[in-house]
């Protein structure tokens, strides 16, 4: 299995531990960290990093190559959208759906998955290719995990600090494609210098550096 896979399962075990923290069902009904998500809709975003990938590997894949990781962010239309665009209206929809029957139903249901997923990804082949429909366009599987590793560390975080819990740390070789990631994004977004600066002189870094 690729080094990617075994990140991925990694961060999306770690994951459900973070769901079942007691924190989050006693908090599971207040706003979150995340403007106009409560803790509920958040939790259920954070569980779909994991069913979207059952669901990426259980469709159809439209004929023509994959494009790049950086590519697919440049084409999105969610990077940078206002916290009121119908991309988030709707993010924040599907997540209020996922979590609808409460805490425990969705640890259970996510545990299940990432189990799942254990045993389907080692045996996809390494050229896989996935198909993202609201695309719409392809990427490779590992390029793909790669989106939902990101998005597990980043909305792991989001979660913790809505219910007062530490975040939870990743191991090097997991939070290391989420930092190159990001930082590729962010040196597309400012450039370079800026990206440079605001790592090695304070003295001249810019305001903001921010991948999306």
């Amino acid at each position: 299995m690729t080094a990617i896979r075994t990140s991925y399962l990694t961060a999306a075990r770690s994951a459900v531990r973070l769901l079942a923290d007691p924190a989050v069902a006693a908090r599971w009904d207040t706003p979150s960290a995340l403007a106009e998500f409560r803790v509920a809709g958040l939790a259920g975003h954070l569980a779909s990093q994991v069913f979207q990938v059952e669901t990426m590997l259980a469709a159809p894949v439209p004929p023509g190559e994959p494009i790049g990781l950086l590519d697919h962010y440049a084409r999105g239309t969610w990077a940078g959208a206002g916290v009121d665009h119908e991309v988030n209206v709707g993010i924040r929809r599907v997540g209020e759906e996922i979590a609808e029957d409460g805490a425990a139903a969705l640890v259970t249901r996510t545990e299940a998955a990432v189990e799942r997923l254990a045993g389907a990804l080692p045996g996809e082949p390494a050229d896989r290719v996935v198909h993202l429909a609201r695309g719409p366009w392809s990427l490779t599987l590992d390029d793909f995990l790669t989106t939902r590793l990101m998005e597990l560390a980043v909305h792991s975080d989001d979660l913790a600090v809505s219910v007062g819990v530490p975040t939870p740390e990743l191991p090097e070789e997991v939070i290391e494609p989420v930092l190159s990631l990001l930082a590729r994004l962010a040196v597309r977004r400012h450039g370079q210098p800026a990206v440079l600066r605001a790592l090695t002189r304070a003295e001249r870094a810019p305001t903001l550096i921010n991948a999306f």
